[in-house]
């Protein structure tokens, strides 16, 4: 039965074990179990489902996936922990635990050797400094996910559901929403953590996409757009994207190719919709071959 959700159980593991946090892990240890069971509801788990954790810590969510889902497989990086892991996770046998840093796994090989390549769920409650890379890295490496369910900073939760507009809408919203709809499932106030992070967090649900909102080109060219529109966010997008280091062209290209989108080049890159970045990418692309 998990256990661990409940304060006093987590701070005898840490006594037990004479546990020191690792700042540069990012470590914060849940201890309230309504979180926890609104983790494992909004990641709709099943007993069919194959659940790969990032990051489980002394192993306080993992207990609750061990009793939601069929299998489970959690990467934790702390080799301090493993022995932990195996403590407070002996009485489960279908989990299995990875001492290994997640931004190196081959989880696309994970996925096959446990799922027969079948899309998995992934939860997990992230180190903030390291939220984006690991989101990113899954997205890019086109790893078949069900959904995924994290715990992050509460900005950042907010950043990937905004749209135009808003102050909180940028490169992240669009990356996000271009692989996954964001659904934000819980907000999550710092006592919920041992030790207490300085900021809110909340729980943010990815459900990929089984067709991408938008069909393009060129991707990589989408995503170059993008990045150049919101380095400056206060510059115009004919000047964002001409000052920006990776696009190279010319002036004049760069306002053809809005015009031809018939927005005003004195527009900002954060009015546009993911769908006007993907026609100015199809028209650059065109423009460039």
């Amino acid at each position: 039965m998990a256990t661990l959700g409940n304060p006093k159980e987590t701070i005898e593991i840490l006594n037990k074990y004479r546990f020191v946090f690792q700042k540069k892990f990012g470590q914060n240890f849940l201890i309230d179990t309504h979180v926890l069971e609104k983790i494992i509801k909004a990641a709709e788990i099943t007993k069919d489902d194959l659940v790969l954790e990032i990051g489980p810590g002394i192993g306080t969510l993992t207990q609750y996936l061990c009793e939601a889902a069929r299998e489970v497989v959690a990467v934790e990086i702390d080799k301090k922990l493993i022995p932990i892991l195996e403590d407070t996770l002996s009485e489960y046998s279908n989990v299995s635990v990875i001492n290994e840093d997640i931004l190196k796994v081959d989880l696309n090989a994970l996925v096959q050797e446990k799922n027969q390549g079948r899309p998995v769920k992934i939860v997990a409650n992230l180190p903030y400094y390291i939220t984006t890379p690991i989101i990113m890295g899954l997205f890019e490496a086109l790893v078949p996910v069900d959904n995924i369910t994290v715990m992050v900073q509460k900005e950042v939760a907010e950043r990937m559901q905004s749209g135009p507009g808003s102050k909180d809408y940028g490169a992240l919203s669009l990356a996000v929403q271009y692989y996954a709809k964001p659904y934000i499932a819980a907000n999550v106030p710092p006592n919920c953590f041992m030790p207490r992070p300085n900021v809110g967090s909340a729980v943010i649900r990815l459900t990929l996409h089984e067709n991408k909102p938008v069909v393009i080109k060129d991707e990589k060219l989408l995503f170059k757009l993008i990045r150049a529109s919101f380095n400056q966010r206060r510059k115009t997008l004919q000047n964002g994207l001409y000052n920006g280091t990776e696009i190279n062209l010319t002036k004049e290209v760069i306002a053809e190719a809005i015009k031809a989108l018939g927005v005003s080049p004195t527009i900002r890159g954060e009015a546009l919709t993911l769908e006007q970045f993907a026609r100015l990418s199809d028209i650059l692309y065109d423009k460039i071959h």
